[in-house]
C-alpha cells in the first residue's frame, strides 16, 4: 500500500502548473472503451498489443515509462520491410457529436514513444519520437535530445504529454525535458470522453524480434492528481494471436499461435492497471544490456545523481522523490542535465552513408503511399528552426547541423497514420548518416 501511494503521488506536484477551463457539464462515465479500442487498432499490415483506458473524467496529462530494449531485425531483409513502435497515446476528445468541439474515435491525438525501423540491409533507425494527428493532417518529429536516445541500452526513459495551462494545446516531454508542443488539438468541454492508450505496434512481424517491454502508464485528471487507470475501465487488445494459445481451428484443435506471428502480452493489475508487458518473438536474439550512465551535481535546482538513480530504477516515483524535480518541471522545464550534455551514441550508425537520396525516396514512397515518380528530392544541412521556442532549444539544437535528405510530394497521401483518411501532400526529412526519419508532416499541417 505504501508503494502504491508513492507511485500514484509521484507526479502530483507537476499538476499544479496546469489549469484547464471547463464548462459545467457532468463528467463522462468511466468504462472500458472496447468499441473504440477495437475499431482504431485494426489495419491490414499493422498489428497491435495495446491497452486502452477511458477514466470517465477530463484527462489533462498522460505519462508512460519503459526501457530502451534491443529491437532486432532479420538480417538481409530490405529497407522498410519492418517497423516497431511502443508508445503512449493521448486522445483528448473522443466525443462523436457534431460541432466545433466534437471529436471521434479516429480524432486528433498525441503519441510519444520509441520507434525502430529497418533502413537498410545492415542498418536500422532507432529512437524516440512524437506524433500529432490533427483534423488538418499530422506531424512526426524524432526526439534527438536526451541521454543516448537512439541506443538500445535497456535504460529507462519517460514519455509525457501535459495540457497547457491555457488554450487547447499540449506540451510533450521526454525524460522530464520539453521537446515539443502540439498545434491542432481540439477543445475539451467537460463531459466529453477521452482515452489513454499504451502498447506495441508492429509491421512486418516475420522480420522483427521485440523482447519484453514493461509499460507503465498514468493519467492526470481534472483534480490535477496522477493515477493509474482502473482495470474495469481498461480494454486489452492483441491483433496477432497470443503465443501458445489455440488458433480455434475446428479441423486442427492442436494448432496454436507460433512465432513470429504472435504476441506475448500480460496485464499486471489489481483494481488498477499496473503494468502491460508485451513482446513479439521472432527470428533473432537481441544484444546483452549495457550499464546506464550516471550523473552528479545540481542542475536547475535538481539533484542529478538522485534523478539518474531514479530513472534507472523507478521512474514513476521521480517527481515525488528527486529533490528539486517537481519545481523544475513546473518552471524551467529543462531538468535532466545528462540528457542535454552527454555525447550521443547511435545504434544505427555504421561506416559509410546509409541515407542515400534514391533509397530514401523509395522508402518515403512506400511509407506515405504515393508514386515514386511524384516525389521531389533535395539534400542539404538541417538549419535551426526559427519558430522553435527557447523551451525546445535542446531538441532543435541537437538536430541542427545534421546532413539530411528532404523529400516532398503534392500527391494525395494517408500520411504516417491509420485513420483511413487522405490528405494532400507531405514533406519528410531524413538523416543521410543513418537513414532515420527526423521529421515529417502531411496535409495542411505542413503549413503550420
Amino acid at each position: 500500500m505504501h508503494l502504491r501511494r508513492k507511485l500514484v503521488a509521484s507526479l502530483a506536484v507537476l499538476a499544479s502548473a496546469v489549469a484547464l477551463p471547463l464548462t459545467a457539464t457532468s463528467p463522462a462515465r468511466a468504462s472500458a472503451p472496447d468499441h473504440s479500442c477495437n475499431t482504431v487498432y485494426q489495419a491490414r499490415i499493422f498489428f497491435w498489443a495495446m491497452t486502452c483506458a477511458q477514466p470517465g473524467q477530463p484527462v489533462i496529462g498522460a505519462f508512460g515509462t519503459w526501457r530502451n530494449v534491443p529491437i532486432t531485425f532479420e538480417p538481409g531483409s530490405e529497407a522498410g520491410a519492418a517497423e516497431v513502435s511502443n508508445y503512449v497515446r493521448m486522445v483528448p476528445n473522443t466525443d462523436q457529436t457534431e460541432g466545433a468541439n466534437g471529436g471521434d474515435i479516429f480524432g486528433p491525438s498525441i503519441d510519444v514513444g520509441l520507434h525502430a525501423e529497418k533502413t537498410g540491409a545492415t542498418t536500422i533507425g532507432y529512437g524516440p519520437r512524437w506524433t500529432e494527428l490533427g483534423k488538418r493532417g499530422g506531424v512526426t518529429k524524432a526526439i534527438t535530445a536526451g541521454l543516448n536516445p537512439t541506443v538500445a541500452d535497456n535504460v529507462n526513459h519517460t514519455y509525457m504529454t501535459v495540457r497547457q495551462a491555457s488554450g487547447d494545446q499540449w506540451d510533450v516531454l521526454y525524460d522530464f525535458n520539453m521537446v515539443g508542443t502540439t498545434t491542432d488539438q481540439l477543445k475539451i468541454p467537460r463531459g466529453n470522453p477521452n482515452r489513454v492508450d499504451i502498447g506495441l505496434e508492429v509491421r512486418g512481424p516475420q522480420h522483427v524480434t521485440v523482447p519484453p517491454i514493461a509499460n507503465r502508464m498514468q493519467f492526470m485528471a481534472e483534480n490535477k492528481a496522477w493515477a493509474r487507470a482502473a482495470t474495469a475501465d481498461t480494454t486489452q487488445l492483441t491483433t496477432l494471436g497470443i503465443c501458445g494459445k489455440s488458433m480455434g481451428i475446428p479441423s486442427d484443435p492442436a494448432a496454436v499461435y507460433k512465432a513470429p506471428y504472435c504476441f506475448e502480452a500480460k496485464l499486471t493489475d489489481s483494481t488498477t492497471s499496473i503494468q502491460w508487458t508485451v513482446s513479439k518473438p521472432g527470428p533473432t536474439v537481441g544484444p546483452a544490456p549495457t550499464t546506464p550512465a550516471r550523473a552528479a551535481g545540481t542542475f536547475n535546482g535538481v539533484d542529478q545523481k538522485a534523478l539518474s538513480n531514479c530513472l534507472a530504477t523507478d521512474p514513476e516515483s521521480c517527481m515525488n522523490t528527486v529533490p528539486g524535480l517537481s519545481n523544475c518541471v513546473q518552471t524551467v522545464k529543462v531538468c535532466n542535465a545528462a540528457a542535454l550534455q552527454s555525447p550521443q551514441r547511435d545504434a544505427a550508425r555504421k561506416p559509410g552513408r546509409h541515407g542515400e537520396p534514391a533509397d530514401i525516396a523509395e522508402r518515403a514512397a512506400k511509407s506515405f503511399g504515393v508514386a515514386r515518380d511524384g516525389i521531389r528530392v533535395a539534400s542539404g544541412i538541417r538549419l535551426p528552426n526559427a519558430k522553435d521556442s527557447s523551451s525546445t532549444a535542446p531538441q532543435s539544437s541537437a538536430i541542427a547541423g545534421t546532413s539530411v535528405v528532404t523529400v516532398e510530394s503534392a500527391a494525395p497521401t494517408r500520411g504516417l497514420e491509420h485513420r483511413g483518411l487522405t490528405f494532400q501532400g507531405f514533406r519528410a526529412t531524413y538523416s543521410t548518416e543513418t537513414g532515420q526519419l527526423l521529421e515529417a508532416c502531411w496535409g495542411q499541417m505542413c503549413q503550420s
